[in-house]
């Protein structure tokens, strides 16, 4: 068995058809995979919490920050280049600030999001007793199923486990 395929057959041709199209072009897929790769960095992501609260220097986001002006201005100068964050000079200083709305609501979401996820309890997959049980009821419902749809009953999903043996199951 090639531990690359799915467990479960199952293919529709127009809902592939429908979401081909409507995909990102590679273009797009790298570049927003670039904004995800600048913000997985901590302290990139501590300096764009700072600045959604506030325009400043890199003087202050240093000393606010415990780091040194140049390590602020390196990674500024990534941020920058990413439209991440904007300058605005008044005379001899440059004060930071998000570059637009849509920086803001990337952030809170993910934000939001991680507040989320450390609130909820762990998953806890089903016991194998109860997995038993729905894979007889699974089975039953393939059996039924229409002779167009070639379905492999699988334990795997009833007790809470990905149908890729080697994708993982997040908490």
């Amino acid at each position: 068995m090639n531990a690359d395929r799915c467990d479960v057959f199952h293919l529709d041709p127009a809902k592939v058809a429908s979401l081909k199209c409507r995909l990102l072009n590679d273009g797009s897929a790298a570049a927003l995979a670039e904004t995800f790769r600048v913000l997985g960095d901590p302290t990139r992501v501590r300096m764009l919490d700072a600045l959604s609260r506030s325009e400043l220097c890199v003087c202050d986001l240093a000393g606010l920050l415990g780091l040194s002006e140049s390590a602020v201005s390196h990674q500024l100068r990534l941020l920058r280049g990413m439209r991440l964050v904007r300058p605005r000079r008044a005379g001899r200083m440059v004060f930071y600030a998000l570059d637009d709305q849509h920086i803001v609501g990337l952030f809170e979401q993910g934000l939001e999001h991680v507040k989320e996820r450390r609130s909820r309890p762990a998953h806890r997959p089903a016991s194998t007793t109860n997995a038993g049980a729905t894979a007889e009821t699974a089975m039953d419902s393939t059996r039924n199923a229409g002779a167009g749809l070639r379905v492999r009953p699988d334990t795997r999903v009833e007790a809470g486990l990905p149908l890729h043996p080697k994708a993982k199951v997040r908490a």
